[in-house]
C-alpha cells in the first residue's frame, strides 16, 4: 500500500498555527513540486466551518499569486483545520511564512470575495468573509511558526 505523507503525521505532536514543507517530488526531467502545510487550526480540536474554508479558499487561491510565483494550487485540507499549498520549485517555510501573513492581512482589508457566482463556483452560496477575517485574524494574533512542533517564528 503507498504511503500517504500526511497519514504518517503525529497530529497530537504538531502546534498550529504553520506551515512546514510536506513533502517535494522531483522529476527526472529535472522540475521539482513542493508541497506545503498550512496548518490554520490545531487537529483534532477545532474545524473550519464551511463557509470560512470556502471563502478562505477563493481569497487565498487569489492574493497568495500575488505574492508567491509558481504555485499549482490551494486547497483545503478535508479536516478542515487548514490548506495544501502544491508550487513548483523549492521554497523555505519562511518564504511562505511571510507570504502567508500579507495574504492573511489583506484578508482583514478585503469587502470582496473573488469568483463568487454561479459560473465561477460549484457551490456559490457557502461563503462566509465575516468568518473567513476572523479566522484569518485569530492566525495573524498567533501567529505562524515555521516549525510545526515548536512555536519558532522568524
Amino acid at each position: 500500500m503507498a504511503k500517504v505523507e500526511s497519514f504518517e503525521l503525529d497530529h497530537n505532536l504538531v502546534k498550529a498555527p504553520y506551515v512546514r514543507v510536506a513533502g517535494v517530488e522531483k522529476n527526472d526531467k529535472g522540475s521539482t513540486v513542493q508541497k506545503y502545510d498550512l496548518r490554520f487550526l490545531q487537529p483534532n480540536q477545532d474545524a473550519l466551518p464551511t463557509g470560512a474554508l470556502h471563502t478562505l479558499e477563493h481569497l487565498l487561491a487569489t492574493y497568495l499569486r500575488d505574492e508567491l510565483d509558481g504555485i499549482i494550487d490551494i486547497s483545503p485540507m478535508g479536516c478542515r483545520t487548514g490548506f495544501y499549498l502544491i508550487k513548483w520549485e523549492e521554497d523555505s517555510p519562511e518564504v511562505v511564512a511571510e507570504a502567508l501573513e500579507k495574504t492573511l492581512q489583506r484578508i482583514l482589508d478585503t469587502e470582496e470575495v473573488p469568483a463568487v457566482s454561479q459560473i465561477s463556483c460549484g457551490n456559490y452560496k457557502d461563503h462566509s468573509l465575516f468568518s473567513a477575517k476572523e479566522y484569518a485574524k485569530n492566525v495573524l494574533e498567533k501567529g505562524l511558526s515555521r516549525d510545526p512542533f515548536e512555536r519558532t517564528f522568524a
